[in-house]
């Protein structure tokens, strides 16, 4: 098992076909062993794209697997933005998408935060409503994390998504704030609605939040 752990970390496919050829209910093994990450966790959060094809095929619910913080692979490939790898995950367990960890976010949220626009695009293809699942915390909606991070492109594209959901996107949360209040709170977005269209402008961007 620690030869294919270092195989993830490294996504030396060679050595994973290896391993599987050897041994092949290898992966169907990884839930027995008490890590707080299977290999499919790590290849996922690395980039490691062929890796985590291979493993998909082989064994399709390690997709469903969580960590410790109760996050599966499509959080940890969400937020690191690797489009393809999430693309791949969603193919194999589409419902993973609306699985929230122990903090109660989902993998879309992790995907705004960090502005992954890619990612955003993966996920609403596949499940449109996502967009409307608030934060069971102080944050809102993903348009408001958007905001609190100055992701114009993420937030723009979220904003075209929802043409037509003004309900929505004058929705109030806990802290009684709508996304514009919320932007003019963070002195972060100024805000034009011809013919009640919403467009946003971020003016300032931090180069070091969420890197």
């Amino acid at each position: 098992m620690r030869e294919l752990y270092e195989a993830s970390l490294n996504g030396c496919v060679s050595t994973l076909d290896t391993l599987i050829k050897k041994d092949p209910p290898i992966l169907s093994r990884v839930s027995l062993y008490p890590f707080t990450e299977t290999p499919l966790h790590i290849a996922s959060l690395l980039g490691h794209l062929e890796f985590c094809q291979i493993l998909l095929q082989n064994s399709p619910n390690l997709a469903t697997e969580l960590d410790s913080k109760g996050r599966c692979s499509l959080h940890l490939a969400s937020a690191k933005g690797h489009t393809e790898i999430v693309k791949a995950l969603l193919r194999t367990k589409p419902e993973m998408s609306l699985v929230r960890d122990k903090d109660a976010m989902l993998p879309f949220h992790f995907a705004a935060i960090r502005g992954r626009v890619g990612a955003i695009k993966e996920l609403i293809e596949e499940k449109p409503n996502s967009i409307q699942e608030m934060i069971e915390s102080d944050d809102g909606s993903v348009l408001h994390l958007c905001v609190r991070y100055n992701h114009l492109q993420a937030l723009n594209l979220l904003v075209e998504s929802l043409r037509g959901e003004h309900q929505f996107l004058s929705a109030k949360y806990k802290e009684d704030s709508t996304i514009l209040l919320s932007a003019v709170k963070h002195r972060q977005i100024k805000v034009e609605s011809p013919q009640k269209k919403f467009r946003y402008y971020l003016p300032i961007f931090y180069k070091n939040i969420m890197a």
